[in-house]
């Protein structure tokens, strides 16, 4: 994702939004299952969660890109 985000047309946006949303929900699952099994890696599922908070703000980055600011 090295491409700046004003290089993405709309499509490609919503494209890649929904394929951000859907490893988001991946690593949820990901996670959940390592951590029903005991012991379990608890270095693994700190690396899971630190991918999980970048991909929420590459997420946010680009749903501000698609929604325009609303100036009052």
């Amino acid at each position: 994702m090295d491409q700046t985000r004003t290089d993405l047309t709309q499509e490609q946006a919503r494209a890649l939004l929904e394929q951000l949303r859907s490893e988001h929900r991946d690593l949820d699952d990901v996670i959940a299952r390592i951590a029903e099994s005991l012991p379990f890696d608890q270095l693994q599922v700190q690396r899971l969660k630190k991918r999980k908070l970048m991909l929420k703000d590459q997420i946010a980055k680009l749903e501000a890109l698609l929604i325009p600011d609303i100036i009052a």
